[in-house]
């Protein structure tokens, strides 16, 4: 397959926000591809490297060789290109990667360009996520899309079942199982602003049902196998960080079990019980090394089982996964949880929660099975909600369907002692369309200078933001950043001087306490 044929699909699927429209799209590039294509393509279409990785930056995509004039790179070439450029290291590795990048971007046409840049850039934002990615693949195979998310669910990837789907059909799928040792997609949780709003979704009034309360951590989730002796820890990203957590699988390896699946969190806490910032828990993940002599280790909460002695229990519900796992872990590595059909009882619980200084709790149904990589009705995550008003400093232009408007907020807080504002961190989340079309016209107005990636303004408008928590940055002036900021609205009515000082943003911000 040529690239200029998934530029093309990628062109379409930006440029519609209908979900039928985009899986036609996809499902008929994917027709068309050979099926040891089918990976990489589903791969490149996500916005995704196989690699995962290739040591390329913007730095590295600035400056572009002149085109090509007639596309004829293929799918295969740029994924040899991509290992081979991943695979460079030493001395002069920054370099030699420019000169592949280089090599590669030019045999592409202006368009392949753009499509390899934003990819390798990771802003290939068109609308083409997981979910989408698998019916396209379920149509163009001509199998179930439930077959096609299982798989994917067992695999921890999507290209290699729609490899298997699309040169095998319904068999080639039905050969993925859970296998211990191998870590599945996690199962996700939909979100509720209150704890009603969350009752109402599991357990309406009058209908008699109970649902799980459970605390939700900001920690690292874990998804731990243990075959015989042996215990493998895995992140939500499927990566093995078992030799950087000693300690981890040293309290799971205790467990009356011979073989098993758990999923969990994994958390640094201080004495009191209460939770570190969160940059202590992910320092212990993110390198095999440590600096310091005593690493703080980290506490295990296990909330669920996915096999145990050999039965798989994915399939299961919820109150029996919860009651093999009460059976084999004891109540010192199990996440607090209460069984309740009382809102009142479950606001207490999410109370607690988070006067321990934890996000919030989830609600969970006791009846539907463990429908991993999705965020289903099954789970609903309910959290405290701040909310800041910040001011703009400066915007990025947008990719994909964002193409020509400012997209990425730069968001500031008051300095009351300088007078200026401190940066706090970028957005583009919860921007509607209107209000895409809005701050476009608006931010052009307050522009006082511009480069090709960005505009910055006049720190005059104000906008409303929500936010999960604060944390360490020394990426910006102040030491912190927001956390999963969205954008709830502008205020025009407020003035740049009526924005949230720095001193307010440290006051909301427990991870910082």
């Amino acid at each position: 397959m040529r690239v200029t044929e998934l530029t093309e699909t990628s062109r379409v699927v930006a440029g519609t926000s209908g979900r039928k429209a985009k899986v036609t799209a996809l499902a008929e590039c994917l027709r068309a591809a050979e099926p040891e294509e089918a990976a990489t393509v589903v791969a490149y279409l996500s916005g995704e490297l196989p690699q995962r990785q290739i040591g390329v930056g913007y730095a590295a995509l600035r400056d572009l060789p002149p085109p090509a004039v007639e596309p004829s790179l293929t799918v295969p070439e740029v994924d040899a290109a991509f290992t081979e450029i991943g695979a460079v290291s030493g001395a002069g590795s920054v370099a030699r990667r420019r000169e592949l990048v280089a090599a590669v971007l030019g045999r592409a046409t202006r368009p392949e360009q753009d499509f390899l840049v934003r990819l390798l850039a990771g802003e290939l934002r068109q609308g083409a996520l997981d979910g989408v990615m698998a019916e396209a693949i379920a149509a163009a195979a001509g199998v179930p899309a439930a077959a096609v998310r299982r798989a994917a669910m067992l695999r921890g990837a999507l290209g290699p079942v729609a490899t298997a789907a699309l040169a095998e059909g319904a068999p080639g799928l039905d050969a993925f199982t859970l296998e211990v040792g191998r870590p599945i997609k996690p199962m996700l949780a939909a979100a509720a602003p209150s704890m009603d709003e969350a009752f109402a979704k599991l357990a309406p009034a009058g209908s008699g049902k109970e649902v799980a309360v459970e605390w939700k951590l900001d920690g690292i989730r874990a998804q731990v196998h243990v075959s015989g002796g042996e215990v493998r820890v895995f992140t939500r990203t499927l990566d093995d960080i078992t030799v950087r957590l000693p300690e981890v699988a040293e309290a799971v390896r205790g467990l009356p079990v011979r073989d098993a699946v758990f999923d969990g969190e994994l958390i640094a806490l201080r004495p009191d019980g209460r939770p570190h910032p969160f940059q202590v828990t992910s320092a212990r993940t993110a390198t095999r090394t440590t600096r310091s002599a005593e690493p703080v280790p980290l506490s295990v909460f296990l909330f669920d089982v996915l096999h145990l002695d050999g039965a798989d229990l994915l399939d299961a519900p919820g109150a029996e996964r919860g009651a093999a796992l009460a059976g084999v872990v004891p109540a010192e590595l199990r996440m607090p949880r209460l069984v309740t059909g009382d809102a009142a009882r479950a606001e207490e619980q999410f109370d607690e929660a988070v006067a321990r200084g934890h996000e919030g709790v989830v609600v969970k149904s006791l009846d539907t099975p463990y429908t991993a990589g999705r965020r289903g009705a099954g789970w609903v995550k309910v959290k405290p909600r701040h909310t800041l008003d910040l001011v703009v400093l400066a915007v990025e232009w947008g990719h994909g369907r964002r193409r020509g408007l400012l997209s990425n907020l730069h968001l500031g807080a008051r300095d009351p002692e300088t007078g200026g504002f401190v940066m706090l961190g970028k957005t583009f989340k919860g921007l509607t369309d209107e209000l895409l079309a809005w701050q476009t016209r608006r931010l052009r107005e307050l522009a006082v200078r511009e480069d090709s990636w960005t505009v910055h303004v006049r720190p005059e408008l104000v906008v409303e933001i929500a936010f999960d928590g604060v944390q360490h940055s020394p990426r910006y002036p102040g030491g912190i950043a927001l956390r999963f900021a969205r954008v709830l609205r502008y205020r025009p009515d407020k003035s740049a001087a009526e924005a949230d000082t720095i001193d307010t943003v440290r006051a909301v911000a427990p991870v910082l306490d």
